[in-house]
Parts: C-alpha cells; structure tokens; sequence
C-alpha cells in the first residue's frame, strides 16, 4: 500500500458493453474470517475477496493461532474458537483497513488476548475513539502512547458487561465492533442507530448460529453464547459495481450485466439512485444464500437528472457517492449530496477529496459541511488526479477517463487493490480503453 505508482487512462470512445462478475463483498469477506476464527471447528468460504484489505483480516488471525489457508477465492478456517486464541508474538498490522481494526476492537475487547493493533499511515490518521469510548463503558481496557485517540493502540482482552448504546451516527463498523463484544460480555447489549445501516454483521451472526434480534433500528444479542463454524457463499460486492454501474448509465449506447451481485438492502441505495436519475436498471433473476440476497442485475445507458441524496439513504450507499458525484457531472441540473458527514472520516477526507480532483476535471462541484453540489452536465478534460490512498478514488478516477476528453492520470493507483484486484482487467474487457 505503501507504493506510489502512476498509470494513464484514456479511453477512445464507444459504448461498455458486457458481463461481469465483480470480485466478492469486502464487508462480508471480512466476517465471514472473523466469525470464522470465533467459531469452534471448520469454515470454509467460497468466493472470498483476495483484496489487501481482506487479506490483512487473515494475516491477523493466523497471528492468533488460528489456521487459515486460501487457495484463490476459497478460504478454509480451522479453529481452537476464540478462547483458545493466543496472545501474537507482533504487532496486529490492518494495514489500510479501517473494518479490520475497529471490528477486531471489538472482538479482541471480550478475548483473552493482550494484542497492538496498528495500520499504515492512513488508517493512524482515523478516528477510533468513536469503537472505543463506548467500549470502554462495556469495561474494555485499552492503552495508547499518544493522545489523538488514533492506531496505534493496544488492547487487553477484559471481562465485559452488556449496554444499551444509541449511535451518534450510523456507523456499521461501530455497531459491528459492539455487537461483537456484546457476544462476550455479560447480559444483552442493545445497539439503537438513527438510520440502519449495512446489517451483514447481524446476518451473519445468526447464520453462526448466535440469537441476534432486530427490531427497527435497534440490534440485541445475548452474551456469552457459541458459534458454529458453517460454509459462507460471499455474493459480488455492489460497492465495486457501483463504479461501472454508473460508467454504463453515463456513455450512451452501454449495457452492462452483472452476474452473482449482492443485493442486500442495506447496500442497494445506488440503485435506487440510479433510478431515480433516470438510468435504466433491472434485476433479472434473485436468490437468497444463508440470508444474504443477490442476483442478475442489468444497467444500459440513458439520460440523466440531478437528484437530492440525503437522510435514511447515505448509509445505503456512503462508499458509492465518490463516484455518484462523478455520475452528476453529467446529469441534468444540480445534484445535492447531503447528511454524508461520515465522508470526512473514510480513508481520507472524502468530501474534500472528490471535490478537488473532479474540480481538476473541470467539473462543477462545491464541498458542504456534510456533502457537496454538483452541476451538469459538463464536459469533463483530462488531468492528472490523486487516489489520495483511497481505493475507491482511485476507481473513480478511472471511470472519470471514460468520459473525459483528454488522458486522466492517476497517482498511486496501486490503492485500488484494496477492493478489486484486477479492475483494471475488468475494465479493458468492457472498453477499447488502455491503461
């Protein structure tokens, strides 16, 4: 992650045309490791992410004694279950993933492991105060060598007890990373949020076999249970189709199929978008695996209208606004993007982020205290655009290069692999680009 490299995009024009099957769900890769290593016996998961994020979930848990071997996209775990885990000779490195860490913060918090868990230079930046303040009212210990409230932090796995805890903000690695320790501590933790957000972690908990309750905006689940190790079928990830779901909305004469796409509820807020932008989307087919809905799902290009994004729906689809805003620079009218404040704190500052490097484009975009404006259509120049060492930036200013007239450079793009190793490959398959 560390590398800094530099690819061109430029795009010759035409139509996308194709089926994909996008790599598999990041959030539900993630859990499917971690319940795995909790769980007693043997997991096995099909259609695994193999995205560095992903695999620095894996690495931490082999750290703590659990056996974990991959071949591709199928991942079995072996494990002793969480009490036989065993304190890591290192430090625990989740790299750049912000899920790893604040959801191991929450595992290790109910544990009896004494572990560091620290990141690369971006994710020390992040805030974990907002896991750990209501963590440590659950009885956590923590310790820290600075005050920021930031990686890198140590945690000395403690006897817990139950809470009731309403959510500033709707967060599903905060409520994750407490319903997490909920499941070691003491009584019924209750988890409230403003607006649900993605519930993969309560889905598969019960698919573990643990009593997870929900009940509009509040999650429960009783301590002190067990899990049992299952197979796991990882969905694609919509968060990653999202960007050619919109390339294809964007350049006339596209159509773009998506085979074996997650369709959980809690995600699909960028169709719902697209929709109303006047994008012509359908689901062909749907299924139900273990609780998690996916299915064939169709994009073909149209004319587009600004829209207002805001309230219930950010959560739906906060890692797709970067390239949501793109898709407004070619709408019709100002798009409004508001209530997204959780954007500041992603793997950069998101808000600012966008806005810059679109605004390098050319593009008619302002930042908001929590969101941003954008009008259109414009026509968008080539430039040379940061990733910021964020993955999905780095994709976003991919699918920029499609529609710009002009070559797009892209710094540090090796960021991208963070979530969709081989994008690139995916997107020469659906264009007459080269990068």
């Amino acid at each position: 992650m560390e590398k800094i490299d530099k690819i061109t995009a430029s795009f010759e024009g035409g139509a996308l045309n194709g089926t994909l099957h996008v790599p598999g769900d990041k959030s539900i890769s993630h859990r499917a490791v971690m319940l795995g290593a909790i769980a007693k016996g043997t997991t096995t998961i099909s259609g695994f992410l193999a995205g560095e994020d992903c695999l620095s979930t894996i690495r931490i848990f082999s750290q703590l004694g659990v056996n974990i071997e991959r071949s591709g996209t199928n991942v079995t775990i072996k494990s002793p279950g969480i009490t036989g885990w065993k304190n890591p000779d290192e430090a625990l490195d989740a790299g750049n993933s912000g899920t790893t860490a604040r959801l191991l913060l929450g595992i290790l918090a109910g544990s009896m492991v004494t572990a560091e868990i620290t990141g690369d230079r971006y994710l020390c930046k992040r805030p974990m105060r907002r896991v750990t303040t209501p963590l440590t009212e659950m009885n956590a210990k923590f310790e820290s060598d600075h005050v920021a409230g930031t990686l890198p932090l140590t945690v000395k796995g403690s006897h817990l007890k139950a809470m009731s805890y309403e959510m500033p903000i709707a967060s599903a690695q905060v409520k994750s990373a407490l319903l997490f320790a909920g499941f070691s501590a003491d009584g019924t933790t209750v988890v409230t949020e403003k607006a649900v957000s993605r519930d993969h972690t309560e889905r598969m908990l019960q698919q573990f076999g643990a009593n997870v309750q929900t009940e509009g905006t509040s999650v429960s689940i009783v301590g002190g249970q067990s899990l049992q190790a299952c197979n796991v079928k990882v969905p694609g990830d919509i968060s990653s189709a999202a960007f050619f779901m919109c390339a294809a909305a964007m350049i006339p004469g596209s159509t773009i199929t998506f085979k074996d796409l997650g369709l959980n509820p809690t995600r699909t807020g960028i169709v719902d978008v697209l929709k109303e932008m006047g994008a012509n989307v359908s689901i062909e087919q749907e299924f139900e695996v273990e609780g998690e809905p996916y299915g064939e799902l169709t994009v073909e290009s149209s004319n587009l209208r600004a829209v207002e994004i805001s309230g219930s729906l950010i959560p739906r689809l906060i890692d797709e606004l970067p390239v949501i805003a793109l898709l407004a620079t070619q709408a019709k009218g100002t798009t409004i993007i508001k209530d997204a404040e959780e954007l500041r704190v992603k793997e950069t500052d998101r808000i600012e982020a966008v806005c810059s490097e679109l605004q390098k484009l050319g593009a008619s975009i302002e930042p908001t205290p929590d969101g941003m404006r954008v009008t259109g259509p414009t026509k968008l120049k080539g430039a040379t655009l940061s990733s910021h060492g964020d993955h999905r930036l780095g994709m976003m200013a991919a699918i920029a290069s499609l529609v710009a007239e002009g070559p797009v450079q892209i710094e540090d793009a090796s960021s991208i692999n963070v979530s969709y190793p081989g994008f690139f490959e995916h997107l020469n398959s659906l264009t007459r680009s080269k990068h």
